[in-house]
């Protein structure tokens, strides 16, 4: 039970005296206070477990190329529902508002990370999308040859499982956290702690990324978010809202719908993906979308310092549709393109550094209106 006191009426007491002509007077006032108590049933009252309302769930996939597969279903009684998969890097596989789905789960469906591919573009075998895929750490972008070092289609921390997994939670949020180990001998040696906060008072979810050079020479560091939104939330009812100070078509093909760049389309046959760089000089990052139809949506919020390159993949297909909002380090282009650019990170012996992105659900039309004022 919770027991509240609430002030409803008082009077003041004032205590003075005066001497007039050899006559002392003497003025007393009281003060009275009168409260009023209420005894209000706790919530925990009305439920058996909190798993009932909120908390974390973990699952194993059987059958498939996913069998065997660790899952995490967190809910936080608001009506936000995701699935982290522990293993593929602790990413978000599905998430859902109120029971609409957000994300693009593509044909692959869940493949475990025994069966990646990391020859050229090999990784495409086994990409789940989901909501969000972690590219990187060592590449991101086009195959490509680097130092002499040849490097496949968005690197491999997305296929790693996380070697240690847990979650907890309190009266404001559920945080669950998870680390990857993407290392080998003679090579580089990194360390991923991955922290993912979910409120239990708003529809908001944190991702926090902590990455160590455990080794003894220093290692490039490339990471995008590679967040795919998916029908029904992605449909051509669907606004497109990014206030970059800056877009720049990725190739000839991009550059022909420059001017619709944040249109979208309904499912098109033969579709040829777009890819659009937002530039935020050094305004917050943000990116968001919201269907007029089915009245949600979502904002992505980022620090445009250290996540500076944002992409905008727009893959209107057949069974192929999807809008990637990607914000990262560095441009999907290759390691090999982003050292000629002076675009590559590195990070020193002991040395860590620290990315991260902000989901915010997107409720109603206000909310999406509201947004864009700012």
């Amino acid at each position: 039970y919770e027991i509240t006191t609430r002030l409803v009426g008082s009077e003041m007491c004032i205590r003075d005296s005066s001497r007039i002509e050899g006559t002392t007077y003497r003025l007393s006032v009281c003060m009275y206070v009168w409260t009023e108590r209420s005894i209000q049933m706790n919530e925990r009252a009305y439920y058996g477990h909190e798993s009932q309302l909120f908390g974390v769930e973990e699952y194993r996939l059987t059958g498939g190329k996913g069998d065997g597969m660790r899952l995490l279903q967190v809910r936080n009684g608001k009506g936000l529902d995701f699935t982290v998969s522990a293993d593929r890097c602790a990413d978000i596989s599905r998430l859902h508002f109120r029971g609409e789905n957000c994300g693009f789960f593509s044909a692959n469906g869940y493949v475990a990370p025994a069966y990646y591919d990391d020859k050229e573009a090999g990784w495409l075998k086994n990409f789940t999308a989901g909501f969000l895929t972690t590219c990187g750490l060592l590449a991101v972008g086009s195959p490509c040859t680097d130092e002499g070092v040849r490097l496949p289609l968005h690197g491999a921390v997305d296929n790693i499982p996380a070697e240690r997994l847990l979650w907890d939670m309190d009266d404001e949020k559920i945080w669950v956290k998870a680390v990857m180990r993407h290392a080998q001998i003679f090579a580089e040696k990194l360390i991923l702690t991955r922290t993912i906060t979910c409120s239990k008072k708003t529809n908001e979810i944190t991702v926090t990324d902590e990455i160590e050079n455990i080794g003894g020479e220093a290692s490039p560091v490339m990471i995008l978010y590679h967040m795919n939104m998916g029908y029904p939330m992605l449909s051509e009812a669907a606004e497109l809202y990014i206030p970059a100070a800056e877009v720049t078509p990725r190739n000839a093909h991009a550059a022909e719908d420059l001017d619709t760049w944040n249109k979208v389309l309904t499912p098109t046959p033969g579709f040829e993906e777009q890819c659009y760089y937002h530039a935020f000089d050094g305004k917050p990052g943000l990116a968001a979308i919201f269907n007029h139809d089915r009245g949600y949506g979502l904002a992505i919020s980022f620090d445009s310092s250290s996540l500076s390159c944002f992409t905008q993949w727009k893959m209107m297909g057949v069974k192929d549709y999807v809008m990637g909002l990607e914000p990262g380090n560095c441009y999907p282009d290759g390691r090999d393109m982003m050292r000629e650019k002076g675009l590559l990170q590195m990070l020193a012996p002991g040395e860590k550094k620290t990315y991260g992105v902000r989901l915010t659900m997107l409720e109603n039309e206000a909310q999406f209106e509201a947004l864009k004022q700012k």
